[in-house]
């Protein structure tokens, strides 16, 4: 009979061998079809009844293969009965296993309606896969439903809630780790004998390989004796770590040090090389042990070494020094040194030099040509080129080609064929200070590294000259050493601080001067000569360089020690500082932050009664931070001498306590108004330091 109704009906279908056989009358798979085709063939295992809605074409194009063929062989007719009891057997259980899996799909819900309209026409029980369980398996249905709905739902939120908990914790922990700047590594330490107010030599280098630049100093201790003479002096220098103020190595030395320098690296070993410089002796140690490398004996050493371009080609800088005799009529000198063995490079070169005064450089400088001079001079400042001061020392020349160029319009400012000197500063007026146009230059300016010079040896030079009661400062053209303007001012008693207060490109000069108990302290433009900004203070009683930073805002913060601002009359202001008040009270001197965003107003950092004789800035790169380093005097009782106190201030940190003092209200037309104490602190506390 089913097969009669079979070859009746002439379904039309396909048989793969891949899919198994369908039978439109058993509603049954056979044992090896996949579970997708499970899904596919739903609708024809439901029973004949689901034609009634789809219709018979739809019925087959949804099933997606045939029933098979009759007009074939009888045989196949009883092996078809065999497996339809055969598969009627299973068909329950199987028929309950694909419901479930159907749950979730997006046409379940046409499933479902199929299924109730074929139960209704007459599905039995053996289409249903039981008696009376219908109402039982819709519930069950249901409860998987809203069980799935209310997992997706937590997959959803869940990520929704943690990423919104994220935010609002960074949101709360980023202004907390501000108010954690207070427990920055902040420091001090006594080290040796204050030595009155003569500046240490001062270097700063990062050495234990931290990423942060730590302190190397000049120190003088005295020993046990109780008589103390200048025989029992020990002189050493001493490098501290600039997180805890440790001390990390200390090296010994037969006299006082006046100059620490570093940045010389060699191949082997690949720590960084520092030069300790006396008045007779230059030697190199190990920046990480601080273990002797090499020493020279010299005489009358009176500079700071120079790093020079590699002049024998063992790919290491070389080194210039410069000798004054003292107490002898003998001329200048500049002597060649090995950089890698510490051996003199021939003889030494001297100079006859007819200006007086202070010793100017020597510095190096490469022209626009790519040609070496080195700038020095008494009071005057000359240039030499480098050709010349090597062929003179050795009777070579130079191995580096480079070496060997000269600048033709450097040359033509010779007095004579034969001279070997150019003429760039001469006069009257003694020549005080010279120094490249390079903001924060004076911070690190005692550095060996080749890439810390590269934009001090191609500027041009801020040059100081005058007379015991002038000043003036002028800015010489690199290209043709001309002066490019002069600014006239009182005596200028530091070394002035070039940092950016305009927005311009061309490095600022800050500078002090003290006279009549007060202090004034400028801004200058670098490019015009225009006053920018000035301010007076009681005097500190002082001489210390100011220092610029470099700020986040593109422009420049600049330090300096003074006391309290002038805002009364000046003879008001003189009768404060009488030399019996001062004797009575200590002078307390402070700590100023000048910011040209808000020009009338300074951020005191902090104040001691302490003598600061010199200071540097310590860059933190990945805290965006820097450390201010000062070296005190500090008095102790009278049969004690005093003691040199080393600190360490965290900018960042110093201005969440800073104190903000007005200096006065804009006199311009249209100025800006009085700025308010939420925007100045919001701006101070926001305001991140970096190297320049």
């Amino acid at each position: 009979m089913a097969a009669a109704l079979s070859r009746a009906l002439k379904l039309p279908g396909k048989k793969g061998s891949e899919l198994g056989e369908y039978d439109p009358l058993t509603q049954a798979d056979s044992e090896d079809e996949s579970e997708e085709d499970d899904l596919v063939l739903n609708y024809p295992r439901n029973g004949l009844g689901r034609g009634n809605c789809l219709g018979t074409g739809s019925s087959d194009l949804r099933g997606g293969r045939s029933g098979r063929l009759v007009g074939g062989e009888d045989e196949a007719e009883e092996d078809e009965e065999e497996e339809e009891d055969e598969w009627r057997e299973r068909l329950p259980s199987k028929s309950r296993q694909d419901r479930d899996d159907m749950k979730g799909m997006q046409y379940w819900s046409q499933r479902e309606s199929g299924r109730d309209r074929a139960l209704e026409d007459g599905g039995g029980p053996g289409a249903s896969g039981g008696t009376g369980h219908g109402g039982n398996g819709t519930n069950a249905d249901q409860k998987r439903m809203r069980v799935r709905s209310a997992i997706r739902t937590a997959f959803f939120i869940v990520p929704l809630v943690s990423a919104t908990m994220l935010v609002l914790l960074c949101a709360f922990l980023i202004p907390c780790q501000k108010g954690e700047l207070d427990k920055r590594p902040q420091w001090e330490r006594a080290l040796g004998d204050a030595g009155g107010v003569t500046p240490p030599a001062l270097a700063l280098w990062d050495v234990d390989g931290d990423s942060v630049e730590d302190v190397l100093l000049g120190v003088t201790e005295w020993t046990n004796d109780t008589h103390p003479t200048q025989g029992n002096k020990i002189y050493s220098a001493v490098a501290l770590s600039a997180v805890s103020g440790q001390v990390l190595w200390r090296k010994v030395m037969r006299e006082s040090v006046m100059y620490i320098q570093c940045g010389l690296r060699y191949n082997t070993p690949p720590s960084p090389v520092c030069l300790l410089i006396g008045k007779s002796v230059l030697m190199a140690v190990n920046g990480t042990t601080g273990k002797r490398l090499w020493s020279v004996l010299l005489k009358n050493i009176e500079s700071q070494a120079v790093s020079l371009p590699d002049l024998q080609g063992d790919k290491v800088p070389d080194l210039l020094i410069a000798t004054l005799p003292a107490d002898e009529a003998m001329d200048l000198s500049l002597i060649l040194i090995s950089g890698l063995t510490g051996a003199k490079l021939g003889n030494p070169v001297p100079f006859n030099l007819t200006g007086q005064g202070k010793l100017i450089g020597p510095l190096l400088h490469e022209t626009q040509q790519r040609a070496y001079y080195i700038l020095f001079g008494l009071g005057n400042v000359e240039a030499v080129s480098l050709h010349d001061i090597y062929f003179r020392a050795t009777g070579k020349r130079p191995l580096n080609q480079a070496l060997r160029q000269k600048d033709p319009g450097w040359e033509g400012r010779k007095e004579t064929i034969n001279s070997t000197l150019i003429h760039i500063y001469s006069g009257t007026e003694h020549a005080e200070y010279l120094l490249p146009l390079v903001a924060g230059f004076g911070n690190n300016h005692n550095s060996l590294d080749t890439i810390s010079n590269l934009n001090s040896t191609k500027s041009d030079w801020v040059l100081v000259y005058g007379s015991s009661t002038v000043s003036q400062l002028s800015v010489l053209r690199e290209r043709d050493t001309h002066k490019e303007w002069t600014f006239k001012s009182a005596v200028i008693h530091s070394q002035p601080a070039p940092g950016h207060f305009n927005d311009d490109g061309v490095p600022d000069l800050f500078i002090q001067h003290s006279a009549n108990g007060i202090t004034k302290v400028q801004v200058v433009d670098g490019a015009t000569g225009h006053h920018l900004w000035r301010a007076e203070f009681v005097c500190p009683r002082l001489v210390l360089d100011a220092s610029s930073i470099s700020t986040s805002t593109g422009l420049s913060a600049f330090l300096f020690w003074a006391s309290e601002p002038v805002r009364t009359q000046k003879n008001v202001t003189k009768t404060t500082v009488a030399p019996g008040v001062a004797a009575a009270e200590p002078l307390i001197r402070k700590l100023f932050l000048l910011h040209p965003q808000y020009p009338t107003i300074l951020l005191q950092l902090t104040s001691t009664t302490d003598t600061a004789v010199t200071s540097a800035v310590s860059y933190q790169e990945h805290q965006k931070d820097a450390s201010y380093i000062t070296v005190s005097s500090r008095p102790r009782p009278e049969s004690e001498p005093g003691a040199r106190i080393v600190k360490s201030l965290s900018l960042r940190a110093a201005i969440t306590k800073g104190q903000v003092v007005r200096l006065g209200e804009s006199s311009k037309a249209g100025g800006p108004g009085k700025p308010g104490v939420f925007e100045v602190n919001k701006f101070f506390r926001r305001l991140s330091f970096k190297r320049q």
